[in-house]
């Protein structure tokens, strides 16, 4: 191991190292949350949580982006690739699970049918402003995990099931709307891909979604 990986690693130690911080990276561990929502959550005033997330970030633990629907917000993300050493996320409890986006073109199509695949549950999916169609980029970027959304039709709210036990809105704009009927809610700040429009766009995006879907079935990271 090289010595900046070992600097990495004590970085990353250092940075986990106060209660409060560590209490910030536990409550990002499945669900992404607002800078304000944070601070409500350790009871700091806004210079004090600036310092504790500039300390996270510098180390890689935390990612901060500003919402692509209410920009006034920012979304604190945890990157658990520089958390191996931790221990695996307990697995989610839910039997009915829902994603959402706003078109319910791309990203909760392709999140709901990877859940399927990998838990062998039926999982829906909707969105705030259905489109008219599953984008073709989002049909072809899909089959590197083998998964067909060809026959896949965006619905929105009211196509959802009446007993969710969690939804998870994996674009700013849903979350940001008012929300379908659930037990429990989490949120993932994933970038739009069709608004990119570009092959890139969607596999990051689509990778990010198996990542997390990963630690929702609590799966080693």
């Amino acid at each position: 191991m090289s010595t900046m990986d070992r600097a990495q690693r004590a970085a990353v130690h250092a940075a986990l190292g106060d209660d409060r911080r560590l209490t910030i990276v536990d409550a990002l561990e499945l669900s992404d949350m607002t800078v304000a929502e944070l601070g409500a959550l350790v009871d700091m005033n806004d210079s004090l949580l600036a310092h504790h997330l500039g300390v996270l970030a510098d180390a890689g633990v935390i990612e901060r982006r500003v919402s692509e629907g209410d920009h006034r917000r920012r979304y604190v993300t945890l990157d658990r690739s520089v958390l191996s050493f931790s221990n695996p996320v307990p697995r989610v409890s839910a039997r009915r699970i829902a994603f959402v986006c706003t078109h319910n073109s791309a990203r909760s199509q392709f999140a709901s049918a990877l859940w399927e695949q990998t838990s062998g549950a039926e999982s829906p999916s909707a969105g705030t402003e259905p489109a008219a169609q599953v984008h073709p980029m989002a049909t072809q970027a899909a089959l590197t995990w083998e998964l067909d959304l060809s026959t896949r039709t965006p619905g929105g709210y009211d196509t959802l099931p009446s007993d969710l036990d969690l939804v998870v809105t994996v674009c700013d704009r849903a979350r940001e709307t008012e929300l379908p009927p659930a037990t429990d809610y989490l949120h993932w700040s994933i970038a739009d891909p069709v608004a990119a429009g570009t092959e890139t766009a969607f596999h990051d995006a689509f990778s990010s979604i198996a990542t997390r879907l990963d630690r929702l079935a609590g799966t080693p990271s």
